[in-house]
């Protein structure tokens, strides 16, 4: 039935006379789109955009789903002044957002609009880069990161690096590693000779894993565990190459894939397979600025078998293992905490295997950034170079039996869900710092000044710096960082600021992330200021409450008890955790409410 007093909703009269069935069919029709209409309209264009690169081509950066964010409504319009910026996808979008607004900017949902401070988009589009602004705006992912992040890239890197190496002749004291040493023997399947060579070389029983180039979630990976899967394998390329030479179309090359010798006697954890999760942050292009962070570990739900033929046991990101019927139950043994994997390691396998004390964070830690940063270098000069242009990679790595490290792969746009307990506590620490760093870098360019010291260098670490004498004359011409401002990452006059005080979360997992990320700044705060009896920072365990005490500030900050409010005061005007807090809520003020929306 109509509602009285919405006229406009009844039918236009030439559609009166229509039969009465697809006259009802039209009103209810125009019913749905009424009441979808305050979505969909602000985010057409987003829609229409970012669908152009949903292809396999596009969505090569992707490398897990995310659960599905709750739905909410979405103004046309930012409610206040910039700074501005715009979130496109799922992955990591919450956190994004509670960053972004707690420094008092301004979020836009119209893709189209190029005066946004930071651009964080899931999925690579064209139009974006295109307009992008240098020195002026900051944009996620490298145009071009698959030279790094997809496995045929990486390889072919790779591979010339060795080649030049080799031609130099490596010498006795060089700080870089042989192929050999961390990356397994590989073949591309697109190219006819190689392929031919490997399978030439697979006559014996052994396991190949054979993946797609720019896939992700373990999405078209399967194993070759002896000669008759290759030879099935090889004359289903063979029928498929045949069949697109004979077929009047322009020829078109097999699906780059390649196959890797798998890795079949790894380092169990409680007779689960597993792998570790790292981070390697380029916080900036314009020179190369980059860290690494530490990551977690993933293990199987079900103990390793190399005979089974169930890929959970195999691969283990959480993607796969959700497949697994046993994922519900130990969802959070799935993921440890690299504390636990080290004391682990030290209670296991220390005095067995002759290990160091604290393995994990010395030997292990140290061949990870080592890796990460040849593999970098490797590809750094193929790399798009804008200052504004920055990229977290989430890299994989495995640890034999023999606890040698190798790199599986390292992703674009890695996963940045917080499904389990673990990972609630270091995914947003991982984004926060991320964001504080690639801000801090980028504004010490824009004035000129030296990127080192950090002061936002918390939980990572710093690995290379490529400083005005490395760049030389190799540095772009595009690169004319002395015209740039930055002017749409400066706050703009006018408009009220208190929607940037009074933010509303839709469920409980956005309050979560709220307490985490003011964790994250009270930890800054701490780590920038000396610990003493007069000036430390306490968290108590109910976590109801939590205290900050300064010379001259002191930090109230509570949750209620329905955990739907969050309240900070601050005494005194002067202390260095006030102004950091003051800063991140965009106001003068000494008082941020935070509540749950009804």
């Amino acid at each position: 039935m109509r509602a009285r007093g919405n006229p406009e909703k009844s039918p236009s009269p030439q559609y009166l006379s229509l039969p009465p069935l697809l006259l009802l069919i039209f009103i209810l029709l125009k019913s749905v789109s009424q009441e979808s209409n305050s979505t969909a309209t602000s985010t057409s264009s987003e829609v229409e955009l970012d669908k152009a690169k949903s292809n396999k081509n596009g969505t090569q950066g992707k490398e897990c789903p995310q659960e599905k964010q709750p739905e909410e409504e979405i103004p046309k319009v930012p409610t206040g002044p910039g700074p501005y910026f715009y979130i496109s996808g799922s992955n990591g979008a919450g956190l994004v957002n509670i960053y972004c607004q707690s420094r008092g900017w301004q979020r836009i949902y119209d893709n189209r609009r190029e005066d946004y401070a930071l651009k964080w988009c899931e999925i690579k589009c064209r139009e974006t880069y295109y307009h992008f602004k240098e020195g002026e705006q900051l944009l996620y992912q490298i145009p071009n990161n698959r030279v790094l992040t997809s496995k045929i890239g990486l390889l072919c890197c790779l591979r010339e690096q060795e080649r030049v190496m080799k031609k130099i002749s490596r010498s006795s004291n060089s700080k870089l590693l042989k192929m050999e040493e961390f990356f397994p023997e590989s073949f591309r399947l697109d190219l006819k000779d190689e392929r031919n060579a490997f399978f030439e070389l697979c006559k014996e029983e052994q396991i190949w894993i054979c993946k797609p180039s720019c896939s992700n979630q373990g999405q078209g990976i399967f194993l070759l565990k002896n000669p008759a899967a290759v030879t099935t394998l090889q004359a289903k390329l063979h029928s498929t190459e045949e069949y697109l030479l004979n077929k009047r179309v322009p020829y078109k090359a097999p699906q780059a894939r390649i196959v890797q010798r798998y890795i079949h006697q790894p380092l169990l954890l409680e007779g689960k397979k597993f792998d570790v999760r790292s981070y390697l942050l380029i916080a900036c292009t314009a020179p190369y600025v980059l860290f690494f962070a530490q990551g977690y570990v993933r293990l199987s739900c079900v103990n390793y078998d190399a005979a089974s033929d169930d890929l959970t046991v195999h691969l283990t990101n959480q993607y796969m293992q959700k497949k697994n019927s046993q994922y519900s139950q130990l969802k959070d043994e799935t993921v440890w905490r690299m504390e636990h994997f080290n004391s682990y390691v030290n209670e296991k396998f220390r005095k067995t295997n002759g290990l160091p004390e604290d393995w994990v964070f010395t030997v292990f830690t140290k061949r990870m950034q080592q890796i990460m940063l040849q593999c970098f270098l490797a590809a750094k000069h193929k790399l798009d170079r804008k200052l504004g242009y920055f990229d977290l990679i989430g890299c994989d790595f495995l640890i034999d039996e023999n606890f040698k490290v190798w790199l599986l792969e390292m992703n674009a746009n890695p996963a940045l869900h917080t499904n389990c307990k673990v990972l609630r506590d270091i995914i947003p620490t991982v984004v926060y710092e991320s964001l504080d760093l690639v801000l801090e870098v980028f504004n010490k360019r824009l004035k000129g000044q030296s990127v080192l010291p950090l002061e936002t260098l918390c939980h990572f670490v710093h690995l290379y710096h490529e400083d005005a004498a490395d760049l030389g004359q190799k540095q772009p011409s595009k690169l004319r960082t002395g015209l740039c401002t930055g002017r749409f990452l400066r706050p703009q006059t006018g408009g009220s600021m208190i929607e940037s005080r009074l933010i509303c979360c839709q469920n409980s997992a956005d309050f979560d992330m709220w307490v985490q990320h003011l964790r994250h700044q009270i930890q800054m705060a701490n780590a920038r200021c000396p610990v003493s009896p007069n000036n430390n920072i306490s968290f108590l365990d109910a976590e109801e409450r939590l205290l900050a005490l300064f010379p001259e500030d002191l930090l109230f900050l509570s949750v209620d008890k329905d955990r739907t409010a969050i309240t900070y005061e601050v005494t005194g005007n002067t202390g260095k955790l006030s102004e950091e807090l003051k800063a991140r809520a965009g106001a003068s003020e000494q008082h941020w409410v935070l509540k749950k929306s009804e």
